[in-house]
């Protein structure tokens, strides 16, 4: 069957509109194994069905684009970067966005390899087209095209060749594109800076992240609440975390929470600041973060108290991020009676609210109240033991109720709530 495919790739290299020819060869491919299609790699000559694809021909596009990923699969990165280097980028600047997709499918495969990503780093018109290939409108291609570079900048070299040429200022200029395209330059730049330390390095460097901070301190509340979560994703590393804390941003965004009482458009941004602070004290040390940050848990008990469920569910689950680990459990404690009140609030909403809410409530309550078999100590137990008798004035009805509800999410999360190494509670259910 190798023998018959490359018959038909050789015909359809021949032909000006081979389009029967195509459709054979695709069928043909379905049943041909990798491992023969490598042996006969030398006899591969794909350069035609490339020029193919720059026919105004949908089917024709099609067809040599299911017939190319079939193909480049037996061919190695090394031998697509050196031999079809002008295929690649006349592929990123195709007017179809199927032809683009392939073509980044191997600019990852390239940038991937050792031996190949070279000759995409010594190739500066392939890089650009690449970063202009953040700007489309197709979101799956400035995907790929984020996917490629950030892999691109794990290396030194990678990170010399995007920030320490003219390819920072097509960058900058990809951004004016309109703002879906500025974040998502951000994005390519927080998966950069979050690589190492000296990635981030590069990266204030080069303007882009303190372009970025700015925008999240900014007046604009819908754009604070788009570049919150690319901030989080920052705090997610050590590293970032400290750059964040030596800039002066946490003590920013603390500050932002402040004023928000004040705030009447604060509900767009409100809930990232929140789950921000969450993530940052299940990171670093809940205690010294909510220490030092009081104002974070004290907005996280008064959203228990709004009338908007969105409010709601990103404080339940922040308590449940928060109470997840022994250390915020002692934090939640310390706040007696805000805390028990706050467990029965969470209680009347599993019991009381929407599906998903419930849901959520049952998640935040099987965080709070697990103990790992190490951490059964007799205090610690009597504490969660407290916590499980504040939800309900018969909570282990309550959850006897919601478990035996016909729906599996509920049904499912409810009895997760049991999971806790807890006898006692487990024996007092089952009976």
């Amino acid at each position: 069957m190798a023998a018959q495919a490359l018959a038909l790739l050789r015909e359809v290299s021949r032909l000006e509109a081979p389009l029967e020819e195509l459709r054979a060869l695709q069928s043909v491919l379905q049943t041909v194994p990798l491992s023969d299609l490598r042996e006969q790699v030398a006899e591969l000559h794909l350069s035609p069905l490339f020029s193919l694809l720059n026919e105004n021909h949908r089917e024709q596009t099609a067809l040599c684009v299911s017939i190319l990923e079939r193909l480049l699969q037996a061919v190695e990165p090394v031998h697509v970067a050196r031999n079809l280097r002008a295929d690649l980028q006349r592929g990123l600047t195709h007017p179809d966005d199927s032809v683009k997709i392939l073509t980044l499918s191997q600019v990852r495969r390239i940038v991937e390899n050792s031996d190949a990503v070279t000759e995409i780093l010594n190739n500066s018109v392939l890089l650009k087209q690449i970063i202009y290939c953040i700007g489309g409108e197709n979101l799956s291609v400035a995907k790929a095209a984020i996917k490629s570079l950030s892999r691109i900048s794990l290396t030194q070299a990678g990170l010399e060749a995007l920030f320490e040429s003219n390819l920072l200022d097509d960058m900058k200029s990809v951004m004016k594109t309109n703002d879906i395209v500025r974040y998502r330059v951000y994005e390519l730049i927080v998966e950069i800076s979050s690589m190492s330390p000296e990635s981030l390095k590069y990266c204030t460097t080069s303007g882009l992240v303190t372009q970025l901070l700015r925008e999240l301190t900014g007046e604009d509340v819908l754009v604070r609440a788009t570049c919150i979560e690319m901030v989080t994703s920052l705090a997610y590393t050590h590293h970032g975390r400290q750059y964040l804390a030596q800039e002066g941003v946490i003590d920013q965004i603390s500050n932002l929470i402040v004023g928000a009482d004040s705030d009447p458009f604060s509900s767009f941004y409100l809930p990232g600041f929140v789950k921000f602070f969450g993530n940052l004290a299940i990171m670093d040390s809940p205690q010294q973060i909510c220490e030092r940050y009081p104002v974070f848990v004290e907005k996280v008990f008064e959203m228990t108290e709004s009338q908007d469920p969105t409010m709601i569910g990103v404080a339940v689950d922040t308590i449940g991020i928060l109470g997840s680990n022994v250390e915020g459990k002692q934090v939640l404690q310390k706040t007696g009676t805000c805390f028990e009140r706050l467990l029965t609030k969470i209680g009347h909403q599993a019991k009381n609210a929407s599906t998903e809410l419930k849901i959520r409530c049952l998640d935040a309550v099987s965080s709070l109240l697990y103990l790992p078999p190490e951490q059964q100590t007799d205090d610690l137990l009597r504490m969660t033991e407290s916590w499980f008798s504040f939800l309900s004035r018969d909570p282990l009805e309550l959850f006897r109720g919601i478990s035996n509800q016909p729906f599996p999410e509920l049904h499912c999360a409810a009895l997760k709530v049991f999971t806790m190494r807890k006898p006692r509670l487990r024996e007092m259910v089952v009976s």
